[in-house]
């Protein structure tokens, strides 16, 4: 049943951001915002460790902040910022710890796993960035194929097989999907779609068999960010990616 609910949440999080694509970049934004909202309440209670609600306040502060960088950037250089908002987040992670003092439990854990979740919130912002791209100006085609390259390798990774199998049929086939998606739908270049598509397709199918190899159950909230985690991460390879192969 969670396995379900990770991924309904990562499909409605990959859905909600390219129908705001439709709508402005600001409508991007504000999807964002709530997905890192999702991903902030959730991932301490996916890491199981002490201190969440100013873990959470950190990640969510450091994703928002590297977002509205990414919206209100006035150059061509959209996430700038992100570097500066993730070292931001991880120097308020490391004071979080000194304040609870010495011989306080799962230091290391709390340090490295909400440094990861700071991480994960600021890369968010390359959604926003990459709405903001040349190719997505008219008909926002990079969201587009992202979107149904991350749906289908969401679709492979509910099957019931082993890794070995899953992960190279998902990555395959949502190489296959973008450029199918950018002929019929788009006019994004078909190599630039098969990248994005096998990008995607390997986040998706990683956060699959990191999901797997957890042998502790997960609460709702702790679903709902593993669903949204990989989204996050999948935004900021859409800019980098559409950047380099469209300009």
């Amino acid at each position: 049943m969670r396995v379900r609910i990770v991924a309904v949440a990562a499909a409605a999080a990959v859905s909600s951001v390219v129908a705001a694509s439709h709508l402005s970049v600001a409508a991007v934004g504000a999807v964002t915002a709530v997905l890192i909202l999702v991903a902030a309440i959730g991932w301490p209670h996916l890491l199981g460790v002490p201190a969440k609600k100013s873990q959470s306040t950190v990640i969510a502060l450091s994703g928002l902040a590297a977002t509205g960088a990414a919206l209100t950037a006035t150059d061509t250089d959209f996430m700038r910022w992100m570097p500066v908002a993730t070292a931001l987040g991880l120097g308020a992670v490391f004071l979080i710890q000194l304040f609870r003092g010495t011989g306080q439990s799962h230091r290391l854990e709390s340090t490295l796993g909400a440094g990861v979740g700071v991480l994960l919130a600021c890369l968010a912002s390359g959604w926003v960035a990459a709405e903001r791209l040349a190719i997505n100006a008219g008909n926002t085609s990079m969201m587009l194929v992202t979107g149904i390259s991350v749906l289908i390798a969401l679709g492979v990774s509910l099957l019931p097989w082993p890794d070995r199998f899953v992960a190279p049929l998902g990555i395959a086939l949502a190489a296959t999907a973008g450029p199918l998606g950018a002929i019929l739908l788009t006019d994004v270049p078909g190599l630039a779609a098969g990248f994005i598509g096998a990008a995607s397709g390997a986040v998706v199918v990683a956060a699959r068999r990191l999901y797997l190899t957890r042998d502790a159950p997960l609460n709702v909230p702790a679903a709902l960010s593993v669903g949204a985690a990989p989204i996050l991460v999948i935004g900021s390879l859409t800019y980098f990616l559409g950047k380099l192969f469209t300009g």
